[in-house]
């Protein structure tokens, strides 16, 4: 029986990135369907009295050496950003509009790579218009859809669902009813969808 890659993210997790890079290789090698689903993780952090790693001193200054390691070792590019933290409330809602509207799949890696490769700074919305913009999507129709109450409802629909099903921060992925956190799960990720995970 096929199996799905559930992958919850945000746009404002590194680590999420560095996942995002790998899942869709890994799906096809497993000949699984990878279904990605854009969360507020400050929203699963609220409702879990979580935090971001990057609070922390001790850990953000780990994670200035963890994150490009992990960069180097899947062959893919990465910069701290230097806006960060940013708000991701507007491009979560992005990715749920670009989602209804049939455009996720041109949205999703524009969002990352500025967020995590070109280091755009995605709490000024002029500059989230240009990224949209350059990707060749409308950046005035995104303005508008981001207030719309379907947009909203999804969003707020699948963090309420994340939080329900134990996700506590990202990247969380599910294969049935197994949950792995964090980019560094991702070999067993692979061996739960071929069914190997015992």
């Amino acid at each position: 029986m096929a199996r799905t890659l559930e992958f919850y993210f945000d746009y404002g997790s590194p680590y999420s990135y560095l996942a995002d890079t790998q899942v869709e290789a890994i799906a096809r090698r497993a000949g699984a369907t990878l279904q990605r689903k854009p969360m507020l993780l400050g929203g699963v952090f609220k409702a879990t009295g979580n935090a971001s790693p990057m609070t922390v001193a001790l850990k953000s200054r780990w994670s200035a050496f963890d994150m490009p390691m992990w960069a180097r070792h899947y062959g893919v590019p990465f910069n701290r950003n230097p806006h960060f933290p940013v708000n991701t409330l507007a491009l979560m809602r992005g990715a749920a509009a670009a989602e209804i509207d049939g455009v996720f799949e041109t949205y999703h890696p524009a969002m990352y790579r500025a967020m995590w490769v070109d280091g755009r700074n995605l709490n000024d919305i002029e500059e989230v218009a240009a990224v949209l913009t350059a990707a060749g999507l409308d950046a005035r129709k995104f303005g508008q859809r981001i207030q719309d109450q379907d947009v909203k409802d999804r969003l707020k629909s699948t963090t309420d669902e994340a939080v329900e099903r134990g996700v506590f921060g990202a990247p969380t992925m599910f294969v049935g009813d197994m949950m792995f956190f964090g980019n560094d799960r991702l070999p067993f990720v692979e061996l739960a969808l071929k069914g190997e995970l015992k």
